[in-house]
């Protein structure tokens, strides 16, 4: 009965994700927002929320294994997967703006939680640095985008997006949308986690793949969706902004409510998370679009992962 709950989720996401994406691409052009920045801040939060939930709920629990396993996995998988398959889907352009701030804000952030890391512990104070380096972020980023907008419009320069007939109609989409991603992957979530625990798998695994890969379906339905509707911006801007968010808001949140400790995730997941996030780094250098080999790459660099881990049990 677990299949047919998790078919039934991928479709309540496909729906939600096809929402989301309309009612933020139309909203980002009303309200002089490029839609890149809603990619980096209102959907990738938003697609995030399973995560937030998820990591949140496993550290009041005292699962802290399950609560940065979950980060960590889903920073990977967004990448390596989601990334992946909507650059197969269509060729991603990359955005000047990605290059320059984003992505690498991105590489820092998983650098500084490896080092952050290294005792296996998330403090506090660490937390409470997570929570101010994420506020100047989301704040830098909404007040430079509105500043760009207001600069191409006096350039003559007009965007595609097609706007709905009302602003209200934005917003009941984008509700709408998330809270069908925010329910399907529970959904999914809830039944993988019987799957996997079936199976025997640890909790640090159980983490780190199984709730990682169903945490990010809204996410992967939200870029992948975004990709077959050729917006490049919101399939990049929504995997970038949804790792930046996993460490510093998730993390931040989780260990502002209590300190996480978890022995049992090592160096070398964090490693393999800064490594495909250096590859991303390195292809965007590389030409203006992320082409259908390199994602080609991304999938293939998850899989080996998948399979080390696997090898582990």
């Amino acid at each position: 009965m677990e299949i047919v709950w998790l078919l039934v989720s991928l479709v309540i996401l496909y729906f939600g994700a096809e929402g989301l994406v309309s009612g933020a691409s139309s909203l980002a052009k009303r309200i002089g927002i490029s839609p890149l920045v809603i990619g980096l801040t209102i959907v990738s939060i938003g697609t995030s929320a399973p995560e937030l939930v998820v990591s949140v709920k496993a550290a009041m629990n005292g699962q802290s294994a399950l609560s940065i396993g979950n980060v960590l996995g889903s920073n990977f998988f967004n990448i390596g997967i989601i990334l992946g398959l909507s650059a197969l889907i269509y060729p991603l352009a990359v955005k000047r703006q990605l290059l320059k701030l984003d992505v690498p804000v991105m590489v820092m952030v998983s650098v500084l939680f490896f080092l952050l890391f290294l005792d296996s512990r998330i403090s506090g104070i660490e937390a409470l640095v997570f929570i101010l380096l994420f506020v100047s972020y989301t704040g830098y980023l909404l007040i430079s985008s509105k500043k760009k907008t207001h600069e191409a419009k006096d350039r003559g320069e007009e965007d595609e997006i097609r706007l709905s007939k009302h602003w209200m109609l934005d917003v009941l989409f984008i509700g709408v949308g998330l809270a069908g991603l925010v329910y399907g992957s529970d959904l999914l979530v809830e039944n993988a986690v019987i799957i996997a625990g079936r199976l025997g798998m640890s909790e640090a695994m159980i983490g780190l793949t199984i709730v990682a890969a169903g945490t990010s379906m809204p996410e992967l339905a939200t870029s992948v969706v975004a990709a077959i509707k050729k917006r490049a911006d919101i399939a990049i801007g929504n995997v970038v902004g949804s790792n930046i968010f996993n460490i510093l808001l998730i993390l931040g949140v989780a260990g502002l409510i209590q300190p996480i400790s978890a022995p049992d995730i090592n160096y070398v997941d964090s490693l393999f998370v800064i490594g495909i996030s250096l590859l991303l780094w390195i292809f965007m250098k590389q030409g203006t679009r992320i082409t259908r080999w390199q994602g080609a790459a991304f999938i293939l660099f998850y899989l080996v992962y998948f399979s080390i881990k696997l090898t582990t049990m």
